[in-house]
């Protein structure tokens, strides 16, 4: 990942301090109302910049039994992560949520998302990482979840949850494509990395102190 700026993560933790109180009104109008069968197990596609930090938070989640990083956005002939890292595919890195709804809601996933994972005001960046593949985007499998995103987005707009606007796209999955296997479980193989322990831990720290409902060891 190119250190071409260094935005140090505290700032998403200022946002989220003060945004807490604005979630506590739009999650209770938010979403919650999917339709979604207890015991069965759903997926949801997520990008917010380096998937190494985003995969990380998701797999502490309760009710998230999976979590793969890869790239969607664009086509399967361009799914490398040295083609993707051109800027040039389409692709956005991200990661592919499968969960349980009887445990973890569609809402709730995107709270993690929105206020622990990236900062959602980031225009084609993330942190220190600059360019179209760390975009901001929820890439929803169906009209249901499109609807929730769209909906959620709204509300937090309405409540100027942040600062500065909400970047982040919805956009349809067109397809999704695992990461090369060194790119998988990163965080918990290389928790001394410089880049993880910046970038990535602190992000893990704001879900436990955040969200401790929903955080898992």
């Amino acid at each position: 990942m190119m250190n071409r700026r260094f935005r140090d993560f505290s700032f998403v933790s200022l946002l989220a301090i003060a945004a807490l109180a604005a979630v506590a009104a739009v999650s209770a109008k938010a979403a919650d109302n999917a339709s979604q069968s207890a015991g069965t197990q759903q997926t949801a596609v997520f990008a917010g910049g380096c998937f190494w930090g985003v995969d990380a938070v998701f797999k502490h989640v309760k009710g998230v039994s999976r979590v793969v990083s890869g790239y969607a956005g664009g086509g399967a002939l361009t799914a490398e992560y040295e083609v993707v890292s051109t800027g040039t595919t389409g692709h956005a890195e991200s990661v592919q949520v499968t969960y349980d709804p009887s445990q973890v809601s569609y809402n709730d996933l995107l709270k993690v998302f929105f206020y622990a994972a990236h900062d959602p005001t980031e225009l084609n960046r993330q942190g220190p990482d600059s360019g179209t593949q760390y975009r901001s985007a929820i890439f929803f499998t169906n009209a249901e979840q499109k609807k929730i995103a769209d909906d959620y987005i709204a509300q937090l707009d309405h409540a100027k949850a942040f600062p500065e606007p909400i970047v982040t796209q919805v956009v349809p999955l067109k397809g999704f494509y695992p990461a090369e296997a060194y790119h998988q479980d990163y965080l918990e193989r290389h928790p001394d990395n410089p880049y993880i322990v910046i970038n990535d831990l602190p992000k893990l720290d704001l879900l436990r102190e955040k969200f401790p409902q929903l955080y898992k060891p």
